[in-house]
């Protein structure tokens, strides 16, 4: 009877076990996809954290959940208010200085940026009519040292043209180092329930949802790459150019006996010019006529002449 009795109440414990441990994990599953679904609508990661937080049985930080419900304008605000946040600006600038000499303007610009800790980031130089250079070039230079630079390279020459652009990003960047912040943590928790699932059907749906928020992760980083970068070092776009022709030689207004006898032959010159194409262009009609006239010749002589009929002279009139 003792025995019986083991037998009796031993597999209803273990098939007790069994399915408490499933409908938990059942449980983890739907919460898991149907807190996916919601955070790819919205396009926030908070409310799908919560979701497996909640399944999960283990509250979120309270850091990192009010890092993840806090929108970028309120991020924004918080930034600006709290001192101890450092402010990060994105700052660009436009030159236009002509100089005498576009190459050496070009090694200088370069000096500067490199004695600066930045770098040339992009130059173009060309050669126009052959007789003035100008050059292009994007300069990348640290924000403390932004200001020096722009003054030395405005010096140059002269200052044709000048703007500049700064732009406060303090509340895009804690925004996006917030949402970094919560997404690791939610790719935590689901690799988490990944060790815990037992089914294949369970594995393989974490499989997809970790691989979709590890997406959103690396997009996010990403972007707190391209912000570092353009918060650090300044853009400066500096156009060089040398002086035409006329602003060369301003005093050249006068006009002699030698300047109207060099326009004079210039003006022969090109009257020439045109005459010779003219004929260029008419020597092809010319042969040809030219051809047609001499194979018509033979051809001319055995074609028999019409004899016209002689007309009959009027009678003499009769003799008075």
């Amino acid at each position: 009877m003792h025995d019986g009795h083991r037998t009796d109440t031993h597999p209803p414990a273990r098939s007790g076990s069994r399915l408490a441990r499933a409908v938990p994990a059942a449980a983890l599953l739907v919460a898991l996809l149907g807190t996916g679904a919601c955070s790819a609508a919205g396009g926030g990661d908070s409310s799908a954290d919560k979701g497996v937080t909640a399944a999960d049985g283990k509250a979120a930080a309270p850091g990192a959940e009010g890092a993840g419900e806090r929108s970028a304008d309120g991020t924004a605000s918080k930034a600006k208010q709290n001192p101890a946040v450092a402010a990060h600006v994105i700052r660009t600038a436009t030159l236009d200085v002509e100089v005498a000499s576009v190459p050496q303007a070009v090694a200088a610009a370069r000096r500067a940026a490199e004695g600066a800790g930045g770098l040339v980031a992009e130059e173009t130089t060309e050669r126009l009519d052959d007789t003035h250079e100008v050059s292009h070039l994007v300069l990348r230079v640290p924000q403390d040292r932004y200001e020096g630079v722009l003054e030395e390279l405005a010096g140059s020459g002269r200052l044709l043209s000048r703007s500049s652009d700064a732009k406060d990003v303090t509340g895009q960047v804690v925004d996006v180092e917030s949402r970094i912040a919560t997404q690791r943590a939610s790719v935590d928790r689901v690799r988490s329930l990944m060790e815990k699932a037992e089914r294949l059907s369970d594995v393989v749906a974490l499989e997809g949802e970790l691989s979709s928020r590890q997406a959103d992760l690396e997009s996010l980083l990403a972007q707190q790459a391209s912000l570092k970068d353009r918060t650090s070092l300044a853009t400066i776009t500096l156009d060089l150019g040398e002086p035409g022709e006329e602003a060369a030689d301003p005093d050249d207004g006068d006009t002699g006996f030698l300047d109207a006898l060099a326009g004079g032959w210039d003006a022969f010159l090109t009257v020439l010019r045109w005459i010779t194409v003219a004929i260029g262009a008419t020597a092809p009609f010319l042969a040809a006529a030219a051809v047609l006239a001499v194979l018509w010749r033979p051809v001319r002589r055995r074609v028999p002449r019409r004899r016209v009929p002689e007309r009959p002279a009027p009678p003499a009139p009769p003799a008075s």
